[in-house]
This record gives C-alpha cells, structure tokens and sequence, in this order.
C-alpha cells in the first residue's frame, strides 16, 4: 500500500505538470489575436474496492492516481478589438480563415493581414491568404468592374495576390443628355456637355441652336449644330447637323440629330422628349445643362477590404470594383483540428476536410459574419488562468508532499524491521 502512495503522487505530479504547461501557455498568448485557449480534463485511473466489515454493507475504495485524460480546445469567441486598417478581419461566428505556407494550408482565427510589397495579401508570418480571385485582371489591366464578388468552388481557392501597378481604362461615352428653354426670341443658344473619348481624353460637345427661318405654324423650329472637339477647341473630331421642331407648348417634337463622332467612339445626342429635355417656350430661357455617361481611364489609388470580405481596388477616376474574396472555411469538428503554433492549425482525420457552407441555391456562402477594421482578441481569461494556475501548482505541492511522505513512512517502516 505504501508503493500505491508513490505511484499515485508521480501521477498527480505528471497531471499537475501538464496542467499547469496548458496554463502557462495560455497565459503567455493572452495577446496573441486569434488565440484559442485549452483546458485540461482529469480522470481517476483506477480504483481499488476494499473489503469492509460484515457490519457496513457498504463498501469503500481507495484510488491510485489520477491522469490528464484531454486537452480540450475553448471554441468560445474573444473579444472583437476595433482598429484602424481595413485589411484588420474578425470572423463573427464561427469558421476559419484559410492560408498558406511553406507548411501547407492552415487555418487561422487571426485576421491581422495586410498587403506586402508585392500586393499579397499575407499575415504577420508572412503567409498567404487564400480566396477566391475575380480574374478580372489582365496585363496589368481592369478587364471589367465587379460589384459582388462569390466564393469559388473550395479546392479553387488560391493566393490573393494583385498588381501594384493596375489601371482602370477610359469607359468611352455613349449617350449625352442635354436640358434647357430656348425660349422663343431669335438668339443663339449654346449647351455643352463633356464626353469621354476611348482614348481616356475628356472633349466637348457642343451644341449651337439658331432659330429657322421657316417656322412651324403652331410650334417654333431650331436648326443646330453639333461639334465634337478636345478641351481646348484645337481638335475638331465630328460636326453634325439638324433640324429641332417644337410644338405650341413648346415641347420637343423631334429632332433629326442623333449621332456624332467623338474620336473614334459614336456618341447619341438625346434632347429628351416632350417637356422633358431641351424645349422652346415664351418664358425665360434657361441655361442649358447637361449629363453624360463614361469616365476616363484611372491610376490604382489601393487596395481594400469591404463587409463581405471582398478586396476592393480603387482607382483615381472614382472607379472600384472587387478583385478577389477572402474565403471562410469550416469543419464537421473543430476540436480534431491540430495545433501547429499560436493561431495556426492544420485540419486532421479528425476534423474532417475544410469545406464551404452554402445557401439553398447550392451558392457557396461564407456562413458566418465577416467584419473589417476588427481583430478577435484572445478568448482566455487571464483573471481565471491565474486562479487555476494557484490551484494547480497548489495540486503538485500536495502530489509533492506526498511522495515525500510515503517515502518517509517508508524509511521507519524498514527500521522497524531491522
């Protein structure tokens, strides 16, 4: 019985011990964003029954220790941080973000990333973070502007790598609206609008209105002029004319102009309809206005990241458009996944294979809120891993004693005999 007492205080030091490492290094990753703490779970070995008198019809046992029977992930989330980058992601819920190194693909709570020198977007360690590429670059060229962007089949997932250098071209201009009361009196009339050519540049086009000579009997009948032409009016690309009619209200009859050149790129010339538009009424004329489609070609001001995860490039000419998605994995059990370092871990037959929720359509769907400007903190509670902390290193000061007494007893035991 006395050797029982050893055995079982070398197991109650070896359950302390791994206690207290599980704290310790819960403790020393209290900071560490993404961290998701253990705890340890303890089991008696074994017990012993022991025979008791025929007075008690009960019975008594005696234990020989006690073991760590699990190390347990805490699936409990931290504290969502507020920062000051959009690149900074915090998943509300639960799920996983998804990169990769020179030790494979991993999985991580951590969504401190930002871009490196080569505009990939990576965590601290320097791994990639993978999602799903709009593949709407080419050359160094937006190919087309992406509003919304969806996550791509699971094992299409790739590195969310970009240009540094990347340029939206010109959108050309394909319609000029135009405003405005010419009124009745026989004077000229100018409206102007800007529109884009397909080689980025802004030109005018302007039209001049002059009162006909031959006039309608009810309404009033315009001839105009169109004029494309660069900014500076040393470039004339395309002169047009045609014939405007009004009714006796004075709204817009028809017009005989439709198109004109603007360097290459056909433009529509819409007056509107009716009293919607250019008209001629007896009441004070109105300055002319105008609107027009197309932007010019812009520069790449950055990248982003929005509420969906999604990367945003933005360009000098007011365009954005989304070039990759940040996906969200997940796993029919999260506590098989293994624990490489910190934040990092690694799926195992017991976590089964990453895979993408997806909604009723049979669309891949991220499953859990993605916020920007946000980092999930630690989820360990630094005030409770010091209490357990005491208790354990109390544990293994008891285990301690113990050995120290059974060897004690031990020592008289064998003088006795002598």
């Amino acid at each position: 019985m006395m050797t029982q007492a050893f055995y079982t205080g070398l197991s109650g030091l070896r359950s302390s011990s791994t206690g207290i490492d599980v704290v310790s290094d819960n403790l020393a990753n209290v900071s560490t964003v993404g961290y998701r703490s253990y705890d340890v779970e303890f089991s008696s070995i074994f017990e012993e029954t022991l025979n008791t008198s025929s007075l008690n019809s009960g019975q008594n046992s005696i234990g020989i220790g006690t073991y760590a029977n699990a190390i347990s992930m805490n699936e409990t989330a931290g504290e969502l941080i507020i920062t000051e980058a959009s690149t900074d992601l915090a998943i509300s819920g639960e799920g996983w973000f998804g990169v990769q190194g020179t030790s494979g693909e991993m999985f991580t709570r951590a969504g401190n990333f930002t871009f490196n020198a080569d505009s990939a977007l990576v965590t601290p360690d320097g791994n990639y973070v993978l999602g799903t590429m709009a593949n709407n670059i080419e050359n160094g060229i937006l190919t087309n502007v992406v509003d919304s962007l969806d996550l791509g089949d699971i094992n299409t997932q790739e590195k969310l790598e970009f240009p540094n250098t990347l340029y939206s071209p010109a959108d050309p201009t394909s319609i000029a609206n135009f405003y405005g009361n010419l009124g009745i009196s026989d004077e000229t009339r100018k409206i102007s609008a800007s529109v884009i050519d397909s080689q980025s540049n802004k030109n005018e086009l302007k039209l001049t209105f002059t009162k006909s000579e031959v006039q309608n009997e009810l309404g009033t009948r315009w001839d105009v002029v169109a004029v494309t032409s660069s900014l500076d009016g040393e470039s004339v690309y395309d002169t047009q004319e045609g014939v405007v009619e009004f009714d006796e209200t004075g709204g817009l009859v028809s017009s005989s102009l439709k198109t004109i050149d603007n360097n290459g790129t056909e433009v529509e010339i819409n007056l509107g309809t009716e009293m919607n538009g250019v008209i001629s009424t007896d009441s004070m004329a109105i300055s002319g206005s105008s609107s027009s489609d197309g932007t010019i070609g812009g520069e790449l001001l950055g990248y982003t990241i929005n509420m969906n995860s999604e990367v945003i490039a933005t360009f000098s000419n007011g365009v954005q458009s989304s070039v990759g998605k940040v996906a969200v994995y997940h796993f029919q059990n999260d506590q098989g996944l293994e624990r490489i370092s910190g934040s990092l871990f690694q799926e195992t037959s017991n976590s089964g294979e990453a895979l993408f929720y997806q909604d009723e359509n049979g669309k891949n769907i991220l499953g859990s809120t993605v916020v920007h400007n946000k980092l999930e903190n630690s989820n360990y509670n630094i005030a409770a891993g010091l209490t357990d902390l005491i208790i354990l290193q109390r544990s293994f000061d008891a285990n301690s004693k113990s050995i120290t007494t059974a060897h004690e007893m031990m020592q008289k035991a064998l003088q006795m005999d002598a």
